[in-house]
């Protein structure tokens, strides 16, 4: 319906509701010939005659009596559509649908999501946990609206930018994680070749392989004996002495105290690209829009305070 139909059904329903052409036009403030020719234009569209002219004003015809609470409904639909769009874009109403790899579940997201809901009460939020690919699925079948996502230098990992919008949130490095008397436990750094004959506890015989890949520079071949489902698992493991571990630097601060954390040398470092994706070409909800700034205010708080 174009701005001149409702105008035009605005006029009907306040002519209808004075009974009067001059009454309506104060109403509306409107000179009376205006609402005249506006209501003249709505009978010619219609077809039919929707007030009889009267010496003391107007009556509705049969016509106008069945016009016009049609005409209600939409102009009272038209009110709300605009009232829910207005609270929609002050952030008063809504939803926001999150979804992040799991260490970032560990704290990255959830402080954004807490600083978010504070900020807006009334929007009603959700989160949901996975590996990146699965997360970008989500994004285009329309079941997430954003999505905290990671990429390596590795071709495998590489986000398509064509086909998403993706907001660089912070460079993680991958940490390494031995028991606390562990021989190499004292140094800062260690190199790769120094752990060549411990075994490494992974999460997963098939998806860690992958990170294995994609975050260690090729020729290195870890030794790979435990694999434990959960962060809880592998680090015990590794707190026990059964090996050690990779852990990324957005999860250290769930590191047990009898764990200690090594950074690699420069020559064997392995960064992870941490993003917030959206799809390309799809508007961002607003309250999209907002929470990538919280997003990216608790990015930069995590790259000041994470080892």
């Amino acid at each position: 319906m174009t701005g001149m139909e409702t105008q035009l059904l605005e006029v009907f329903r306040t002519v209808a509701r004075h009974g009067s052409f001059t009454t309506a036009a104060r109403s509306l403030r409107y000179t009376q010939s205006a609402v005249s020719r506006q209501i003249a234009a709505l009978e010619a569209e219609i077809g039919a005659r929707l007030f009889d002219r009267l010496p003391r004003g107007v009556v509705l015809t049969e016509e106008g009596r069945t016009l016009l609470p049609h005409a209600e409904a939409i102009l009272d639909r038209l009110t709300a559509a605009r009232r829910d769009l207005d609270t929609l874009r002050g952030l008063g109403g809504g939803q926001l649908r999150v979804g992040a790899f799991p260490t970032a579940v560990a704290a990255l997201v959830p402080r954004a999501l807490a600083a978010f809901r504070a900020a807006h009460p009334n929007i009603t939020l959700s989160l949901v946990e996975g590996r990146t690919p699965m997360l970008l699925e989500r994004l285009v079948a329309g079941d997430a609206d954003v999505a905290v996502v990671s990429s390596s230098s590795s071709p495998a990992t590489a986000i398509d930018p064509t086909r998403f919008d993706l907001h660089h949130l912070l460079d993680e490095r991958l940490l390494v994680a031995v028991p606390r008397h562990h021989r190499l436990a004292g140094r800062d750094t260690v190199r790769l070749s120094e752990l060549a004959d411990d075994p490494f506890i992974v999460g997963s015989a098939n998806a860690e392989e992958t990170l294995l890949r994609a975050s260690l520079p090729s020729g290195f071949h870890p030794r790979i004996d435990i694999v434990a489902a959960d962060w809880t698992g592998k680090l015990g493991c590794v707190a026990a002495g059964l090996g050690v571990a990779l852990v990324p630097a957005l999860a250290a601060r769930s590191t047990p105290a009898d764990i200690t954390l090594l950074r690699l040398h420069a020559d064997d470092e392995s960064i992870r690209r941490i993003f917030a994706a959206t799809v390309a070409g799809r508007t961002k909800p607003p309250a999209v829009t907002r929470f990538l700034t919280y997003l990216e205010r608790v990015a930069r708080e995590f790259t000041q305070d994470t080892p």
